[in-house]
């Protein structure tokens, strides 16, 4: 098997070791298989790949699209190091408003399962770091909903100085776990309704 799947303490949020073959060229590295991930009860099918890069200090999200254009994703580093985390939102989830946060870089080859129904975000803890993820559906601009980083109900422990932190003026004026939970009332109220 290419990779080892590892379960966190957030049901369906796992942590895969990516297994290497290394020679005197170099390494291989199979960073994901639809069949093992079947098999692991994990039936996601990606549609869209997405890269982007960042420097140190730099701060993106929390952010997630509601339903029903929310997307699952497989996020990992090519180049550098960051924290990564999840933050669980699925409304009838005994662990709604907790998190899972993970150092992936591209020495240690982890790679982050992350469910529908999460927030996602991540901080830089490297000069530079390449962040690339699969998600498994469509994006939605008017689905977009973001959390501030620093959402005291959540209390995420980001390991950057409070005065090198890096943010989009979007991020800056996100909203808070409770607007997310009135949001997500209003979609199940709606949902039932129909």
């Amino acid at each position: 098997m290419p990779s080892e799947f590892k379960k966190t303490k957030i049901n369906g949020v796992y942590v895969l070791e990516t297994k290497t073959f290394k020679d005197k060229r170099g390494y291989f590295a199979e960073t994901y298989n639809k069949q093992e991930f079947t098999e692991k009860g994990i039936p996601n099918t990606f549609i869209q790949d997405n890269e982007s890069e960042s420097s140190y200090g730099v701060i993106r999200g929390l952010h997630m699209q509601l339903p029903p254009y929310d997307q699952a994703k497989l996020v990992r580093v090519v180049h550098g190091r960051v924290l990564d985390v999840a933050v669980d939102v699925r409304p009838e989830s005994p662990t709604f408003g907790e998190h899972v946060a993970v150092v992936l870089s591209k020495r240690n080859k982890k790679q982050l399962f992350i469910p529908r129904g999460f927030l996602h975000g991540f901080a830089v803890l490297s000069k530079k770091a390449t962040f690339v993820y699969k998600v498994d559906n469509v994006y939605k601009p008017t689905a977009e909903f973001g959390i501030r980083y620093d959402d005291p109900e959540i209390n995420i422990q980001w390991p950057i100085e409070q005065d090198k932190i890096i943010t989009s003026p979007k991020d800056n004026m996100a909203n808070t776990l409770a607007d997310l939970k009135k949001k997500l009332q209003e979609i199940i109220k709606s949902e039932n309704t129909k």
